[in-house]
């Protein structure tokens, strides 16, 4: 009996866990998270471009040596120990840039995503003293996105691989495939696309288990002020919310609701029930560390991040929604007009 229950203990563990990891998923989800990380990451090394040798070059403000005395081993490689040479420094930048645009566009998907993730980490390494969330997340998102196919959705990739098969147009939840023919989303479902979803979903609930459990390190979290702290801080005001010390009871109640959420994400996400609440009180969370304390770059990557949560049929509806409502439009403006006494037919074809 107890050999018995231990092998279907094991058995239904193997099945499980092959279930969650290995199971083809679609990549609708993958291709929404690579165009916003793409762009976030696009924007954040170019603002690097506003004091690139001051940061970067030979005689910057933190020098390579300055920053081997920090313990730089050999898990701290950048390429930008190599670069003495201002010229050379925009250049690599510059290259940087369009490597971030081309991942955002889906082009060359592939190779660009590598290239992406060593591009991040050679930054980061370079300047670990302006490493701070903004840039783990960026970090840890375009690693995952190398790992799965992040280019098969939304992207260039996509749309020149359909059109070299022999074009079809994609109604409905329909997507464009190679061979001709419309076909469900399940043509495109891979392996790929459910492991790095799911590394995504659950580095998120490491990150917020463990923020969660930091907070109570805090007396202020306890006693259900420190939601106060962050408002009042000038450092990190953007927008003047101390009017909420005439409500005492509502701070305690963000600062509560603030730990609980962040602990019980890794739990309650998971089932079907409550994760649309725990994904949805992930916006105002966090728009209001980006509006209401000048966090916006951190702010929206970290929803990027929960973006992993959603189903990639409600992104394929949200995506294709105003698609079909325009391809709809066309034709029924073109069909309401005649020339000649013919009717003028006109339709969209949409590319997934």
């Amino acid at each position: 009996m107890v050999i018995r229950y231990l092998r279907e203990l094991s058995q239904a563990t193997v099945y499980g866990w092959n279930r969650f990891w290995f199971t083809p998923s679609d990549p609708a989800t993958l291709g929404l998270i690579r165009i916003l990380a793409g762009s976030m990451l696009f924007y954040t090394h170019l603002v690097w471009s506003a004091g690139l040798e001051a940061f970067f070059g030979p005689n910057a403000w933190v020098t390579p040596e300055a920053v081997a005395t920090l313990g730089r081993g050999p898990s701290m490689w950048s390429y930008f120990w190599l670069i003495d040479s201002p010229r050379l420094l925009w250049a690599v930048h510059i290259a940087g840039l369009v490597v971030f645009a081309l991942l955002t566009l889906g082009l060359f998907t592939r190779v660009v995503s590598v290239l992406a993730f060593l591009i991040t980490v050679s930054y980061v390494n370079r300047v670990p003293g302006a490493l701070f969330g903004l840039d783990q997340i960026n970090g840890l998102l375009a690693m995952y996105l190398m790992v799965g196919p992040s280019g098969a959705c939304y992207s260039l990739d996509r749309w020149i691989a359909s059109r070299a098969g022999g074009g079809e147009r994609v109604e409905g939840r329909g997507l464009r495939v190679e061979g001709g023919g419309n076909a469900h989303a399940s043509h495109l479902a891979s392996s790929g696309a459910n492991v790095a979803i799911r590394l995504i979903q659950v580095h998120m609930c490491v990150i917020y288990f463990f923020a969660g459990i930091a907070k109570l390190q805090g007396p202020t979290w306890w006693d259900g002020t420190a939601m106060w702290g962050a408002v009042a801080n000038l450092e990190y005001q953007s927008l003047d919310l101390t009017w909420m010390a005439a409500w005492p009871r509502l701070i305690n109640l963000l600062t509560h609701v603030t730990v609980f959420w962040e602990i019980s994400y890794c739990a309650l996400v998971w089932p079907r029930l409550t994760r649309p609440i725990v994904v949805l009180l992930a916006i105002p969370l966090h728009l209001g560390i980006a509006f209401g304390m000048g966090m916006i770059t951190f702010g929206l990557v970290m929803l990027i991040g929960n973006l992993a949560f959603v189903s990639p049929a409600l992104v394929r509806a949200a995506i294709g929604w105003p698609l079909r409502a325009r391809s709809r439009g066309g034709r029924v403006k073109s069909e309401g007009r005649r020339v000649k006494g013919r009717p003028i037919s006109s339709s969209f074809t949409l590319h997934g």
